[in-house]
């Protein structure tokens, strides 16, 4: 995916219906393209380019892990 990609604007987390933020790799935080939703601080894979939005599919991150993404989502 990319940052322009129109379907970054129709994609929701699937447990809170909410926006998602892409986030391109940057090791170690984030070792593949992910899909970030920092009101639950959940990331979404991204697999083939192929976003899984199952609520399963979803990773709790840490309290440290959200104040670093959250440094990248924000210009």
């Amino acid at each position: 995916m990319n940052p322009e990609d129109p379907l970054l604007k129709i994609l929701a987390c699937p447990l809170d219906k909410g926006p998602l933020h892409l986030l391109e790799p940057a090791e170690p935080l984030v070792p593949q393209e992910v899909l970030y939703n920092p009101r639950l601080r959940r990331r979404y894979p991204i697999i083939d380019g192929i976003p899984q939005l199952l609520p399963s599919s979803g990773e709790q991150i840490s309290e440290d892990e959200h104040e670093q993404l959250l440094k990248r989502i924000s210009p």
